[in-house]
């Protein structure tokens, strides 16, 4: 069995999801989407909060230089403050297919975020994966997703890794200086035994680290995508990771109660002992402009 905690708080997360380390706070970060709720995990105290929010919210990043959040919200990306909770519209970069939300998050080594979408009543292809520059403007980068998920990037920068988590699919691109894509390829088919493909990370060995989603574990996988080791955890629907502390070397585990039998820590949030060191993450240095509606 995988050693484990779970983090004790007074609730469980619908869809828990888009964990993210701040070293200026000492926080870990995650959202619950369908919970509409931000949740913060204090390192130094211990203690557990959580903001509701008006609308489903699908991931969350620390900005360069602000001390505001992006977060992107069912409605846009938006500029988010926590107690009190106060909401800034910044950008609709999906405004052409209001069925869609946005759906997981991570910014690269260059302050540029990455950002997916999915149909939200599940009835079609029309997900897309976008790049917000540090000019501030959404490029949608790759298209025809039913469930885009987990951003993340090898240590070099010089790959992106992706999912289709519907297709039970994750993709490695190519990455330039400049944020171009290469094709997409290949890296890791998840069999139906494993579940879907969830958020991911990668650590700074190059491994990455996916989230079974209807599989109960998250896994280990090297840069060819050869799987290197599971890790099983008692909730069905793991959504997502982050390493996290002033090492980088604790991982924080997300996952949901949504569609999940029942289990007492469905939609829990777990630590787990990866034997590796993560990445540091960088805020994101776009700077949309608000918008009034």
């Amino acid at each position: 069995m995988t050693p484990y905690n779970v983090i004790g708080r007074d609730r469980v997360d619908q869809l828990g999801e888009g964990p993210t380390w701040s070293q200026a706070t000492q926080r870990v970060y995650w959202v619950d989407i369908t919970g509409q709720a931000v949740n913060v995990l204090d390192l130094v105290s211990h203690d557990v909060k959580r903001w509701p929010l008006p609308e489903p919210i699908g991931w969350m990043v620390e900005r360069h230089g602000r001390p505001d959040l992006l977060a992107g919200l069912k409605s846009g990306i938006v500029a988010l403050t926590l107690d009190p909770v106060t909401i800034s519209p910044l950008l609709r970069p999906e405004a052409d297919r209001p069925q869609n939300r946005l759906n997981d998050a991570k910014v690269d080594a260059a302050g540029r975020l990455w950002f997916g979408s999915k149909d939200d009543e599940g009835n079609g292809a029309s997900g897309a994966l976008y790049r917000l520059g540090t000019d501030g403007r959404p490029t949608r980068v790759d298209d025809g997703y039913l469930v885009a998920n987990g951003p993340t990037f090898s240590p070099d920068g010089c790959h992106l890794y992706h999912a289709d988590s519907g297709r039970r699919e994750v993709y490695r691109f190519a990455v330039d200086g400049d944020g171009a894509l290469g094709p997409r390829e290949s890296f890791v088919t998840f069999d139906n035994s494993w579940g879907y493909p969830d958020g991911m990370t990668t650590d700074a060995e190059g491994g990455v680290w996916i989230a079974h989603w209807g599989g109960g574990r998250i896994s280990r996988f090297d840069p060819d995508g050869t799987l290197i080791r599971s890790y099983p955890l008692p909730a069905r629907n793991i959504t997502s990771c982050a390493f996290a502390g002033d090492d980088l070397d604790r991982l924080f585990v997300t996952s949901a109660a949504l569609d999940s039998p029942g289990a007492p820590v469905d939609g829990a949030l777990f630590e787990i002992d990866p034997g590796v060191k993560g990445l540091p993450p960088t805020p994101c240095a776009a700077c949309p402009a608000p918008r009034s509606s």
